[in-house]
């Protein structure tokens, strides 16, 4: 919360911010959720970078308590609930989650929150539990797609551990339902646009393999969806429940993980995908941790905490220098932006929408009247539709995602504003243009927008109709 308004918001806020104003039952990037948490971000707080970013802390903070939770009804002691919830608060993942306002944040909130509802599960043997593993995994295939990995992680749980008894269970059963039901508004919009998202998802992970995005997938569970340094403990816990008779009783959880880590590894996915399924990993680990140094003797058990604490310390200074913003944009100190393109990411934005008004400005009257903004990328048209109507500026019309269904408006603009373009596309694409100027920033920061495609163009209209032209624009994202 003390470093969420330091610079600006990021390219993926943009977007969001921008479906947020246009609520659906789904949109082409991912499902409903996170929109609708973002339009009620907008109403409670207005565009306030700190408010807007208040859920992604909130449901980071509820992680850590459940993380805490998971541990008790795993058996654990004050020492294990604390040592969990520490752990996977210094996950470089679970940081960054905080500080920005994206779908990763709230899919990590029901990954956990359906595991600490299995852990109940296993230690009550109440089969009511089902139903809250059933909303959880609604909620989550509502935010992000890939809950239907944890899901074969349960169903692999449940058919590999005794626990397959829960299948002549009707809770469970009744669970199945009520997921399928909360998930049910957005499968119908998939259908109605002919599962537009299977699109956009081979399309952004073959970009993912293509540019070695997923090439440190085993490497980055110990880097990026946790801490190098707290790496022993969710080891410990995998070991717990796999391999020590306290742990049987949740061996479903081990399974839980392993069966996901394998899907992601052979389907090449990105590495902090599988993050969200270690908090309950760290309780176990936390729990034999504790176990252990309660057995031994005093002296001994003050030095192992010790050195714990140190390495805890320790494992947290590194990530948070590079993830969160600690100093000012200027300052020598700053290696955080020197080093993390996500924040080089979040500044910009008003200085383009500026420029864009001055360029429209500059033209004649004739051309002004009908001027249209079409942007390269979401964080461009979400930057033109937060800043521009305080300037006057049209809404931003663009082929990307959800902005291509949104469409080009009636009348179509008869002179455009073409930003995050080549030559060679406008000059393909569009009448008469001119280089009207550069999307740059005051800093002289390098990220997307200023270093791959800043030049700024005034266009006629498309060489073809703006049917057929619209037709042939749209991408993904």
């Amino acid at each position: 919360m003390l470093t969420n308004g330091r610079y600006g918001f990021h390219r993926d806020e943009l977007q969001v911010l921008d479906d947020a104003r246009h609520l659906a039952p789904g949109y082409v990037a991912y499902p409903p959720v996170t929109p609708l948490i973002e339009r009620v971000s907008l109403a409670l707080f207005g565009t306030s970078l700190v408010g807007l970013r208040f859920f992604s802390v909130l449901v980071q903070s509820v992680v850590l308590v459940l993380s805490g939770w998971m541990a008790r009804e795993l058996g654990g002691g004050r020492l294990s609930q604390l040592v969990a919830a520490v752990a996977v608060a210094i996950a470089p993942f679970a940081l960054f989650s905080g500080t920005e306002f994206q779908y990763g944040s709230f899919d990590y909130l029901w990954w956990v929150l359906a595991a600490y509802f299995v852990i109940r599960l296993l230690r009550s043997d109440d089969p009511r539990w089902w139903l809250t593993i059933g909303l959880a995994i609604g909620l989550g295939m509502l935010t992000k797609y890939t809950m239907a990995f944890f899901v074969a992680g349960i169903v692999g749980g449940v058919l590999l551990t005794p626990s397959r008894r829960h299948l002549r269970s009707s809770w469970l059963w009744c669970g199945v339902a009520l997921a399928l039901l909360a998930f049910q508004p957005n499968l119908v919009w998939q259908i109605r646009h002919h599962f537009i998202s299977l699109d956009f998802l081979r399309h952004i992970h073959a970009r993912d393999v293509g540019e070695g995005r997923a090439d440190h997938f085993l490497r980055d569970q110990f880097l990026t969806s946790t801490n190098l340094l707290a790496a022993p403990l969710w080891l410990a816990g995998l070991v717990y429940v796999f391999a020590s008779p306290e742990g049987k009783r949740f061996r479903m959880i081990g399974w839980m993980y392993t069966i996901p880590l394998a899907l992601f590894a052979v389907a090449k996915g990105r590495g902090y995908y599988l993050a969200p399924a270690y908090p309950m990993l760290f309780a176990a680990g936390a729990v034999w941790g504790e176990r252990w140094v309660n057995s031994l003797a005093q002296g001994w058990k003050r030095f192992v905490l010790a050195v714990e604490s140190v390495l805890l310390a320790a494992g947290a200074a590194a990530p948070a220098a590079i993830i969160l913003p600690l100093f000012p944009i200027g300052s020598p100190r700053n290696i955080a932006l020197r080093i993390n393109g996500d924040l080089r990411e979040e500044i910009g934005w008003p200085e383009l929408v500026a420029t864009v008004a001055q360029i429209r400005d500059s033209l004649p009257a004739e051309k002004r009247n009908g001027v249209g903004i079409l942007p390269g990328n979401y964080g461009e048209a979400g930057a033109i539709d937060l800043y521009g109507p305080a300037r006057g500026l049209p809404a931003a019309i663009s082929g990307i995602n959800s902005f291509w269904q949104r469409g080009y408006g009636d009348p179509p603009p008869g002179t455009l504003i073409v930003i995050g373009f080549s030559r060679e596309f406008v000059d393909a694409n569009f009448e008469s243009c001119v280089y009207a100027g550069r999307n740059a920033n005051p800093y002289g920061l390098k990220n997307e927008e200023s270093e791959y495609h800043p030049d700024i163009f005034v266009c006629g209209a498309p060489r073809k109709p703006w049917p057929e032209f619209w037709l042939h624009l749209k991408y993904y994202g």
